[in-house]
């Protein structure tokens, strides 16, 4: 993955879909119609060390499960955008609001919805389990799938990758 970031300037922004790159896109549904989801604790901790080296994340989703902010809220998610009609609209009002430029962030997502954001984030990348025609349009394709190691590689990169540019004051 760091080659897909060799030209970018310092990531600031890494914004993803949470069904399918957070977990793997399976429910859990009790007899009355309790629904539990699967996230990866490597994941989890991926991202915290992300955020606190001063990279924000946001969640963007055009699901709203409690369970989702809940988790969001656990990892302290900069943004939590559930229940979104036009997720490109959502990131492009993200960026505006920072100032940050497409180069400055990351999207990641598995499946068609997540397409309309591949002109909007400087990379898009996909988990090595998305929906082929994701991966096709993917500047970068995950070794992990969703749920299960995805979202850890790309905060590794990240964080590898700013570090090189000088960390969180560069």
């Amino acid at each position: 993955m760091l080659a897909a970031l060799r030209h970018k300037p310092r990531i600031k922004l890494l914004a993803c879909d949470v069904d399918g790159v957070l977990t793997d896109g399976g429910m859990y549904f009790g007899v009355e119609g309790q629904v539990m989801k699967r996230f990866n604790v490597k994941d989890g901790l991926g991202m915290t060390l992300l955020r606190e080296s001063g990279v924000n994340i946001a969640f963007i989703s055009a699901d709203s499960s409690p369970i989702c902010r809940v988790r969001g809220e656990k990892l302290q998610v900069h943004d939590i955008c559930f229940g979104v009609a036009d997720k490109a609209e959502a990131l492009r009002e993200l960026m505006a609001r920072d100032g940050l430029i497409p180069d400055e962030v990351v999207y990641v997502g598995d499946d068609l919805p997540d397409l309309c954001l591949v002109p909007v984030a400087g990379l898009f990348v996909a988990p090595a389990d998305a929906a082929d025609e994701v991966k096709q349009a993917a500047g970068y394709v995950t070794e992990a799938p969703g749920g299960q190691g995805a979202m850890r590689e790309i905060c590794d990169a990240i964080r590898a990758h700013n570090a090189r540019l000088g960390g969180a004051d560069a």
